[in-house]
């Protein structure tokens, strides 16, 4: 017979003998089981999608100074670039990407011994850029796309008349979207040749996987905790900004130039 646990957070929750926990705990794991073999082919259908090949010569501004979308490759053939939502008149990157940026430096090496380079790239001029990296004591490859066209032609930032319309194109289709700049991940593939060849790029839910933190959480018992706030990822503060007022505040609307709520596909 279960028994009822209340503590804080977590209301009549049913408490029970070990053999009866096992029990339960085996037939979720057959369901995370499959949940994985899924995943599984889910990822080998992606990496079957076609590919279409990057005629524009894309320059960055960067620490280093001007560098192309074949340079951010540094020699490898695989590259993955975060879209960073960080508008040129913002005075701060994005709450929410920062929380996923967080989680970079840890893992870069790791991608770079399997043959794939990674940069982050926002609409802001580099020197905001700069700034803010300095701020979170980030150290991956942050360039600006402010002199180009790169963040338009890969549908993460929006005109003002676009904005005006109520509706952008993002995520493979039209949307409503509270912000000018808008989260994404692209990838890319360059040939022995030279020639680079955009291979796949998520947006909205497709990045939840990134974040590795939010794995964590979703384990423990009151998982991500967020039905009551404002939206998802309320809480979200740039790592340096909380405090023990944080969760007080989690309701509170952001300011423009952050990511105002969560966009589900």
């Amino acid at each position: 017979m279960a028994e009822l646990l209340t503590s804080t957070g977590v209301e009549n929750h049913a408490v029970v003998s070990p053999a009866e926990w096992l029990a339960s705990r085996k037939e979720l794991l057959q369901k995370e089981k499959e949940f994985t073999r899924l995943r599984d082919e889910l990822s080998a259908q992606r990496r079957q999608l076609p590919w279409v090949k990057v005629d524009k010569n894309y320059v960055f501004d960067s620490p280093a100074g001007k560098q192309s979308l074949s340079d951010l490759f540094e020699g490898r053939n695989q590259l993955i670039i975060y879209h960073f939502m960080f508008g040129p008149d913002w005075e701060a990157g994005c709450p929410s990407c920062s929380f996923l940026a967080d989680h970079f430096n840890s893992f870069i090496v790791h991608l770079n011994a399997r043959d794939i380079s990674m940069s982050v790239v926002s609409k802001a001029p580099i020197a905001q850029l700069q700034a803010f990296e300095k701020r979170m004591r980030w150290s991956f490859n942050w360039v600006s796309s402010y002199n180009n066209s790169f963040n338009r032609d890969f549908h993460v930032s929006f005109t003002k008349e676009e904005m005006a319309t109520g509706k952008v194109y993002y995520n493979y289709g039209l949307m409503e979207f509270p912000s000018e700049e808008a989260p994404g991940l692209s990838v890319f593939y360059k040939n022995d040749a030279g020639e680079i060849f955009h291979t796949y790029s998520t947006y909205t839910r497709g990045l939840d996987i990134l974040l590795g933190a939010y794995n964590f959480i979703d384990m423990t018992p009151k998982g991500r905790d967020e039905d009551a706030l404002a939206f998802p990822m309320a809480w979200v503060r740039h790592h340096d900004r909380y405090s023990h007022s944080s969760a007080a505040k989690a309701n509170e609307t952001r300011k423009a130039g952050c990511c105002a709520e969560e966009h589900r596909p």
